[in-house]
């Protein structure tokens, strides 16, 4: 892993930042208007605007256009979809996260209960 990106913002993105740095590894943040002057995004080696954190396509389109070869989804939405997982990988991404399977699996109840099992 050479440059992560990370699809989050606020204080998780800094914490994910700030740790690749220390890793070694180059850092693409995303950020909306409200977000232009916050601690992650100058703390990461690279910044991209975008309107929400939430457009999978778009996220997937920063991570061509920086150059990333991997995407961390923080917390939330996307670090809870199978489909987001699955299109990170699908081109040949890392996934910093569950493979799409185990999130497919534990994001539905009753086969959560059959994996727990």
């Amino acid at each position: 892993m050479k440059k992560l990106l990370v699809a989050n913002r606020s204080e998780i993105a800094l914490r994910v930042i700030r740790t690749a740095k220390e890793m070694g590894i180059e850092t693409v943040a995303v950020y909306s208007e409200p977000d232009r002057r916050a601690p992650y995004v100058d703390q990461a080696t690279e910044a991209y605007y975008n309107e929400t954190y939430l457009n999978q396509d778009a996220i997937l389109d920063i991570a061509r256009r920086s150059g990333a070869d991997a995407i961390h989804p923080g917390y939330g939405f996307l670090s809870e979809s199978a489909d987001f997982a699955a299109h990170v990988l699908e081109r040949g991404l890392t996934w910093v996260g569950p493979r799409p399977q185990v999130l497919e699996d534990l994001g539905d109840k009753i086969s959560a209960r059959r994996v727990a099992h």
